[in-house]
């Protein structure tokens, strides 16, 4: 891809070397726009123009309704935002990634996912929950890292905070939710269990040394693998307070 590129600015400058020697190298108002759109094409990086934001078109609107943006979301869509980013895996390849998010977080979200591409940082995964029918347990299985999915907490009508998309988690599978429940322990998902002991050495784990851990932080996140009654290694979400800011109804 880079090496095309490469080849299509250097063909690009070439013509327009080329289209110039006929006319006593006078530069025309054409020759100036070829410049500058040369120009263009070179100061701007693949990269760079990978990591944007966006409203939720219709587009998308369609890929989530009635998953993730369920039929009795109280949520406005105007609320959210669509990411698009890079990531690596553990190999170093390169994905496309997408995640969608509360507007308050957008910004926040694609800064810090893009020092992690800068820093190969491994992330698995970055897709739309609704990849998964917006099934949490099999989106965590697959580790695949993710934001909005709207839901309440059980027994309230208070919006989780996943489902007001200000709540990202990050290498699911190998970063689980666990807690004491009735004196039987709950792991989330399951599979994630092996990866419970926090002291072993293994491929994608978050911990307070962690460079995710201390880019969320650094944002006004906090951390679920810091909660007393519960840990949720994968979990990084805005503070009650700041939420109450945005949504003092919820």
């Amino acid at each position: 891809m880079k090496k095309n590129a490469a080849l299509i600015i250097t063909s690009a400058m070439l013509i327009s070397v080329l289209c110039g020697c006929g006319n006593d190298n006078k530069p025309t108002e054409t020759d100036a726009e070829v410049s500058a759109a040369n120009t263009e094409i070179i100061t701007r990086t693949p990269v760079a123009e990978s990591f944007y934001i966006e409203e939720i078109s219709d587009e998308i609107f369609d890929r989530i309704y009635g998953r993730s943006f369920k039929e009795n979301c109280t949520l406005p869509r105007e609320d959210l935002r669509y990411l698009h980013v890079l990531h690596k895996d553990l190999d170093g390849n390169e994905h496309e990634g997408e995640m969608i998010v509360n507007k308050h977080i957008a910004d926040d979200v694609l800064a810090i996912l893009k020092q992690l591409y800068d820093a190969d940082y491994p992330i698995e995964k970055i897709r739309l929950i609704d990849e998964y029918d917006a099934d949490d347990e099999a989106s965590m299985e697959d580790n695949n890292s993710s934001s909005f999915n709207f839901r309440f907490i059980s027994h309230t009508t208070k919006v989780s905070k996943h489902g007001l998309g200000l709540a990202v988690d990050i290498n699911t599978l190998y970063n689980p939710y666990t807690k004491i429940v009735d004196g039987e322990r709950i792991v989330e998902p399951v599979t994630g269990e092996p990866y419970l002991d926090r002291e072993a050495d293994f491929p994608y784990k978050i911990d307070e040394s962690d460079l995710c851990y201390k880019l969320f932080i650094e944002h006004g996140f906090e951390w679920g693998g810091a909660w007393e009654d519960r840990k949720d290694y994968q979990h990084f979400e805005i503070p009650n307070e700041k939420i109450a800011e945005w949504y003092p109804e919820n």
